[in-house]
């Protein structure tokens, strides 16, 4: 008797495809995860939608319209488990940026018709509406890490993505770190792992792509950051990029706003 292949969705939300992408580039690890599910919706690999409840879903993208907050609900009532995916779906993405200022302000400075524009005040993360059962970081997300996730989810075990952050990746390559020896602010202190440390590779600071690692000291790097020479603005930009509404890096980008 054949089992039923675990059926697999892949949701977009307010994102730039870049992480459906990433699962696209996966190449002959997808090839293998494609043997083993029914990918049922996935429209940037086919046209072809199958109705659900679906056993895992793939979510990528901030929440950032009405139509959006509620879509995703939709998508959680028919999935067995949620994934968020990459920096939009877990901290709000690039686009949070507006949650900083008034929105209706930009909306009517950038379009010549701002009554067509259809906007929430916010882009919020999924888990500020929905339950989500796991986040993988980065912008984009790893291929390596989420293979390991869909494998986890398929196979009933937790997912083996470490909570360390981008300093143990530069220690393992061997790397010079880039603040200590070139004065680079670099966000790798409080960034998650991932990327395999590849701007610090090239003696390039960190742009914590992956947001913040579990526990991240941020006040104590941005003590660090003035102490090489950087003011408030400049701090206050190094929290303030694919993750500036992830929540530790919000409230220390706002410390320095207030000063």
């Amino acid at each position: 008797m054949n089992r039923r292949k675990p059926k697999l969705a892949v949701w977009k939300f307010a994102s730039c495809d870049g992480c459906q992408l990433s699962l696209l580039d996966c190449e002959e690890e997808f090839l293998a995860v494609v043997g083993k599910v029914d990918i049922a919706n996935f429209p940037e690999a086919s046209r072809a939608v199958a109705k659900g409840p679906y056993d895992l879903s793939l979510v990528e993208g901030s929440i950032a319209t009405p139509r959006d907050a509620e879509r995703i609900h939709e998508a959680r009532r028919a999935s067995r488990f949620l994934v968020a995916i990459g920096a939009c779906a877990t901290a709000g993405g690039i686009q949070s940026l507006r949650n900083f200022k008034d929105v209706r302000e930009f909306v009517s400075i950038v379009y010549a018709t701002p009554a067509y524009i259809e906007t929430l005040d916010k882009s919020t993360p999924i888990q500020d509406h929905v339950r989500v059962d796991f986040e993988l970081r980065g912008c984009p997300i790893s291929k390596v890490q989420l293979v390991e996730t869909v494998n986890a989810f398929l196979n009933g075990r937790k997912p083996n993505v470490p909570p360390h952050g981008v300093c143990v990746e530069c220690k393992r390559a061997g790397n010079v770190c880039v603040m200590a020896a070139r004065g680079e602010p670099c966000m790798g202190p409080v960034t998650h792992s991932g990327c395999g440390a590849i701007c610090p590779a090239y003696h390039r600071g960190c742009y914590a792509c992956f947001g913040p690692k579990e526990t991240p000291n941020t006040e104590s790097l941005a003590r660090q950051f003035a102490h090489m020479g950087l003011n408030d603005p400049d701090i206050l930009r190094a929290f303030r990029g694919f993750n500036a509404y992830a929540n530790e890096f919000r409230k220390e980008s706002e410390a320095h706003e207030k000063r």
